[in-house]
């Protein structure tokens, strides 16, 4: 999948993203979403972890998510919408399970489990956020493309310069910068909504595992001087997984922790860390995407 999904020149971008995440409901257990009409040749995975996400949680009560596992099996079609039949699996006294399945032309395209939870304590523990500056110290993606010049594509070019419904601050520019050098796969970022949210912790939630699939497949790259914008690569997720482990604000700057402890056979694993401002690991990510090397095209 791409690995974010612009909006159009002259919308608001974070107004569609909620209108995109609140599905139609055709009947019990199934749901309608659309995708933005920007020109891309497939859906945004990111987007059809969200709504899945939303079509799971609107046949649940009570009980907020804690864990999905999803796995793409086509490119979903931008041009038609997607049909989500939730499964309501199991009913439990603590716990809530439900599989979520997406369908264009008849065939599923994607499919995602998701577990719920009741609100109840527990031990507390977890990683420390590593120390980094602030995000108003660090340069926008615009500045970012300025100082890399004509060095930069001009398809990456036009894509920085659409309005997102996320902003990026990368903490430090060396993967921006250096290409063909030898860097660890790694790479952090603060990221946020450019615009409130409201206050309902459901649209919270479903922006978070939207954004969680943006960057993320491209730090199995950074090791191979490569990026998901590189012509002679195929790149798409395959599988994703997410945890939520403490409340958020989406529209709140998150340091987004990545790293790509594997690549090969054709494949690249990432890991990611969200941490809210105040240091709270607030999220954990997983996935594993397809990184195939093409044939160079006749001259």
């Amino acid at each position: 999948m791409p690995s974010s999904s612009p909006t159009a020149p002259d919308s608001d971008p974070v107004a569609d993203l909620v209108a995109l995440l609140d599905l139609e409901t055709i009947e019990v257990n199934i749901f309608r979403g659309v995708s933005p009409k920007v020109g891309w040749q497939r859906v945004f995975g990111g987007l059809v972890i969200a709504q899945a996400l939303v079509a799971a949680s609107r046949t649940v009560e009570g009980r907020v998510p804690h864990s999905l596992h999803a796995y793409f099996m086509l490119g979903g079609d931008p041009a038609v919408p997607i049909v989500y039949e939730v499964d309501r699996i199991r009913d439990g006294r603590s716990f809530t399970t439900r599989r979520v399945v997406a369908i264009q032309h008849g065939q599923a395209i994607f499919s995602l489990a998701a577990s719920f939870q009741i609100e109840e304590p527990g031990l507390e523990h977890a990683f420390a956020m590593p120390d980094v500056p602030d995000p108003e110290t660090l340069p926008t993606e615009a500045e970012v493309m300025a100082a890399l010049g004509d060095a930069v594509p001009e398809s990456v070019r036009r894509y920085f310069a659409r309005k997102r419904a996320v902003e990026f601050r990368p903490v430090g520019t060396s993967r921006f910068l250096r290409r063909g050098g030898k860097l660890p796969a790694q790479q952090m970022m603060w990221v946020k909504t450019v615009a409130p949210l409201g206050d309902d912790p459901a649209l919270h939630r479903a922006v978070l595992a939207y954004l969680s699939d943006m960057t993320l497949l491209d730090t199995a790259l950074i090791s191979h001087g490569k990026s998901v914008f590189d012509r002679n690569l195929q790149v798409a997720s395959l599988d994703h997984a997410l945890w939520f482990h403490r409340p958020f604000r989406a529209d709140e700057w998150l340091l987004y922790v990545q790293d790509s402890p594997n690549t090969s056979g054709g494949r690249g694993l990432t890991r990611g860390s969200l941490y809210g401002r105040d240091g709270t690991l607030v999220a954990s990510v997983a996935q594993e995407g397809l990184i195939r090397l093409r044939a160079p095209s006749p001259a």
